[in-house]
């Protein structure tokens, strides 16, 4: 699976999100910035973001994913 498909999946929906994706595909880093994450908990953010690529990781695609995810304001400081 390319990168480009895990971002479009992700972008599709997580809506006002900015993804962004890099790997090869079987190992990715994603950061994603937006609204969706505000008050949420650092695990509840990361639920969200696994529950869109579970089948691809599930059925092994997708290996490993490090989430780095931000609500804009946090963004502004990190």
């Amino acid at each position: 699976m390319d990168v480009e498909e895990i971002q479009r999946i992700l972008c599709d929906s997580l809506v006002d999100c900015d993804v962004r994706v890099e790997g090869d595909g079987n190992h990715v880093n994603i950061i994603a910035i937006g609204e969706t994450f505000a008050g949420k908990r650092s695990v509840q953010r990361q639920q969200q973001v696994y529950a869109l690529l579970k089948d691809h990781i599930a059925d092994g695609v997708i290996h490993a994913v490090n989430m780095k995810l931000y609500t804009p304001e946090e963004w502004q400081t990190a």
